[in-house]
């Protein structure tokens, strides 16, 4: 056993987890605890959130519609905090209420400056995203999706127009606390190719499924919610961008990436996923 120490207020608390050459699923071995990107090192900071109180609250928005809303303005080469701002900014201007506001409303205000701390910034894709969301809200005032499971809602959403299965994974993950669903960004993939726990060869335009269900099989291999194991890696990844960009530059798989996400981003710009 390798032991894992967890440093508290008033006290510490230990936890045991199994040897590094130990596997985690079959292939992948557990690693120590104190190596970026092991499993064992996401084992650790998972239940490090869990135990410090500072577990990540994953949830956008106070209703589905303003959940799938901020979905969809994020994502897709837009950064996180861009998105919510223009989220904020529409839900501020009503979009979101019971009221409903037509798709050239929508455009004008994501065309508008939006203040991202204290600097005005331009939202890119205005008029995409106005159309898909103008359509979303439409769908979700006439219908009610089914909330039975995480994967329920998500092919729910995936007949909405500009939904597709990582903006739909995402909203039933946050929604609903889903582990029968992952969120399959280019940061996760980063992870699981350097972790060894997702295939090189398999991409999120042909495979998301087969991809889903490899980081599902790795978050129960870990007896950890996948919920909160997609959160944790995204989230360590994207604050520790220049230590992960060193590891991918020593490798092929960032080449590789890269490619596999233009084409991607090429391919849902056609398709209009």
């Amino acid at each position: 056993m390798q032991l894992g120490v967890i440093f508290l207020e008033k006290t510490n608390i230990s936890l045991e987890f199994p040897e590094p050459n130990c596997e985690v699923i079959p292939g992948v071995k557990w690693g120590t605890i104190e190596t970026f990107l092991s499993p064992a090192y996401w084992a650790f900071q998972v239940y490090s959130q869990r135990l410090t109180g500072s577990k990540i609250n994953y949830k956008l928005g106070t209703t589905l519609k303003e959940e799938v809303a901020a979905c969809l303005l994020g994502g897709h080469g837009i950064p996180a905090q861009v998105g919510i701002a223009a989220y904020n900014h529409l839900k501020n201007q009503g979009v979101f209420s019971e009221i409903k506001s037509s798709e050239q409303e929508i455009y004008n205000l994501l065309s508008e400056l939006i203040d991202l701390d204290g600097k005005r910034i331009k939202y890119r894709f205005a008029k995409q995203k106005a159309k898909y969301l103008a359509n979303a809200m439409d769908k979700l005032s006439q219908d009610t999706p089914s909330f039975k499971s995480g994967q329920d809602l998500r092919n729910w959403l995936l007949n909405v127009s500009g939904i597709g299965f990582k903006t739909a994974s995402w909203v039933a993950r946050n929604w609903l606390d889903a582990d029968d669903v992952a969120i399959l960004d280019i940061h996760i993939l980063r992870a699981g190719i350097l972790g060894g726990f997702l295939s090189k060869n398999l991409s999120v335009e042909r495979n998301y499924l087969e991809l889903e269900e490899e980081f599902l099989s790795f978050s129960r291999g870990l007896g950890i919610k996948a919920s909160e194991l997609d959160a944790v890696i995204w989230l360590e990844m994207m604050s520790s961008s220049s230590i992960v960009h060193e590891l991918m530059n020593s490798s092929s798989i960032d080449t590789d990436l890269k490619f596999k996400k233009r084409k991607e981003t090429i391919t849902q710009l056609e398709m209009r996923i």
